[in-house]
């Protein structure tokens, strides 16, 4: 099984600051991982290096057979092939733009309606992307009118267009009503389980929104790594509590997680 994203020794240093501190991690093919953390750990730091929108201080990191800073290596070639969902994306997009247009633009790398034309092939794969999201009755809705839920879903449609190699999830869920995130972590576990997905990558503050299907955890606390492998093994009560840094009990309840805090004596 070959890796789609390796991490030796990697630092990402700001202002004399190591947001990311000695991290190194690799992600296989056909892999679905989730990155906790509190806030400022490094878990966005991570997936902005495994976007090539980063590059590290020092250390070395590999995209899908390729080294940042190689010599002949052009991440706008290495771009198409990874399928990015999350805030930052979303503030990019015209707000005037159809949902259909919104993921339709995704196939000639643009986040704007200009001139191209699209083939059939490619109005037929973005409605059934946003199909498997739940959002074909919104196809002629403005981007602006819809709710968090809703964007989330265009956006994450959007990502699998240009068919990624690996598939980037920056929170999600965030924002969601209970609805919204339940529907939400329902729709990414039906994608996660599917053979022919790409490799993910989940950012997340909470374990209630991991999706089933997902295999993989990383733990990241001030820019440090302290866990990282299968949810089985690595998701526990111990290592949870040294990643948020106050005592948590973990529990799985079929294919879904849940933690709380002790209480208080």
């Amino acid at each position: 099984m070959s890796e789609v994203l390796e991490l030796v020794d990697v630092s990402v240093v700001r202002e004399g600051r190591a947001l990311v501190d000695e991290v190194s991690w690799s992600v296989k093919e056909g892999e679905r991982w989730v990155i906790l953390g509190p806030n400022g750990a490094g878990k966005t730091t991570l997936l902005n290096l495994a976007s090539t929108y980063l590059y590290p201080t020092s250390g070395s990191v590999s995209i899908l057979g390729e080294e940042l800073g190689g010599v002949g290596v052009d991440v706008f070639d290495l771009r198409p092939r990874i399928g990015i969902a999350g805030v930052a994306m979303a503030d990019k997009l015209p707000r005037q733009q159809t949902v259909l247009e919104t993921v339709l633009t995704a196939a000639y790398g643009m986040t704007a309606h200009w001139q191209e034309s699209y083939e059939r092939v490619d109005e037929d794969r973005a409605r059934a992307f946003l199909d498997v999201l739940g959002m074909s009755e919104y196809l002629d809705r403005r981007f602006s009118t819809l709710s968090e839920g809703e964007r989330k879903r265009t956006l994450i449609a959007r990502a699998m267009m240009t068919d990624p190699e690996l598939l980037l999830l920056d929170e999600p869920a965030a924002g969601l009503d209970l609805g919204g995130r339940e529907d939400l972590v329902r729709r990414l576990g039906r994608l996660a389980r599917d053979p022919l997905a790409p490799s993910m990558m989940m950012v997340t503050h909470h374990v209630e929104e991991i999706p089933p299907g997902f295999t993989h955890v990383l733990m990241v606390r001030q820019g440090k790594l302290l866990a990282a492998g299968p949810l089985e093994t690595e998701l526990t009560s111990k290592n949870l509590s040294k990643c948020f840094g106050l005592p948590l009990v973990v529990e799985q309840h079929g294919d879904r997680w849940s933690a709380q805090g002790l209480p208080l004596t």
